[in-house]
């Protein structure tokens, strides 16, 4: 790999809350000083000057298009929605530079991550993909998040990554791997939080919260039910879509693996639900930091059919 002896030139595709934590954290290791991002947001006329002023205000370079982007890396890392996976590496691959390095971090499932890996490396002679599974939320640990890489040049590149004070393990040679694991782990996680706010929501139309949670605190004591509640209902109200499209994905790792994923395909659609909800602007009075029973509170409010009188 290029980069591997000398300072790198880092894009981001992708400027969503995971982009513009990457490019912060990534900032200073760039070879001349500038880091470069591209995003859909840069030619969306309501979106465009809030991005365009956000990367200026942090020294981040925007560029003009992804074609531009991907000329002027020998990184490129990838952060879209999951529902763009491939088609972001298919547009990608037309532009990357030999000896260049693809870095995935998209939910996507292993199907799609090899899909993906086939694209890149199909254009332009000695491209590297590397897959990424994110293994746990970024915002609270920025780019240490814990993160598996996988592909054939997945050891290489986990040093490389450490040095500058990211969190990456290489898990294996073979492509899907990486993903594998954080699909499987998506389904339990994303599927916590799908139970927590059915649940939670439910109880409270009923009013036997007060019943519920001391038996799940009794069950699983080292849980804080009620914090852990705010927490679920806080991330599935702003981030919905995105899990909606991840939890789509481990859908499609299920189906991959042979089995019907009865349990995933609901959890997308709870958390699609909520992210519909979030997008009518019914949580706009929620303030931050709130109670998860503000959030239940303000769905019942939303109810058109009231379950008790």
């Amino acid at each position: 790999m290029n980069f591997l002896h000398n300072p790198p030139r880092i894009g981001i595709i992708g400027y969503g809350e995971v982009g513009k934590i990457f490019s912060r954290g990534l900032k200073d290791k760039s070879a001349a000083g500038v880091l470069g991002v591209w995003d859909l947001a840069f030619f969306d006329l309501s979106a465009r000057e809030a991005a365009l002023a956000h990367a200026t205000q942090h020294g981040i370079k925007a560029h003009s298009s992804l074609r531009a982007l991907c000329e002027a890396s020998d990184l490129v890392i990838c952060a879209v929605t999951a529902s763009n996976t491939l088609a972001v590496a298919t547009e990608a691959a037309r532009f990357m530079q030999p000896g260049s390095v693809f870095l995935d971090l998209n939910s996507a499932s292993p199907g799609t991550k090899q899909q993906a890996a086939a694209a890149v490396q199909g254009w332009v002679p000695d491209v590297h993909y590397v897959e990424a599974g994110v293994m746990t939320s970024v915002p609270p640990h920025g780019i240490a998040v814990p993160m598996l890489l996988g592909g054939p040049q997945a050891a290489a590149l986990a040093p490389v990554l450490n040095a500058w004070g990211m969190q990456a393990t290489a898990v294996s040679e073979q492509l899907g791997v990486a993903s594998a694991i954080k699909m499987c782990r998506s389904v339990m996680i994303k599927g916590l939080e799908a139970l927590v706010i059915e649940s939670y929501a439910t109880a409270r139309a009923y009013g036997v919260e007060d019943y519920v949670l001391p038996t799940l605190q009794e069950t699983f004591p080292s849980i804080d039910w009620q914090a852990q509640g705010a927490y679920f209902f806080s991330r599935v109200v702003q981030h919905g879509q995105r899990r909606a499209e991840e939890m789509r994905e481990a859908a499609q790792t299920v189906r991959e693996a042979g089995f019907e994923p009865l349990m995933a395909q609901a959890i997308a659609n709870k958390q699609q639900w909520v992210a519909d909800q979030a997008k009518a602007g019914i949580f706009s009075d929620v303030a931050k930091g709130a109670r998860w029973q503000d959030y239940a509170d303000t769905l019942l409010t939303a109810r058109t059919k009231p379950l008790l009188k």
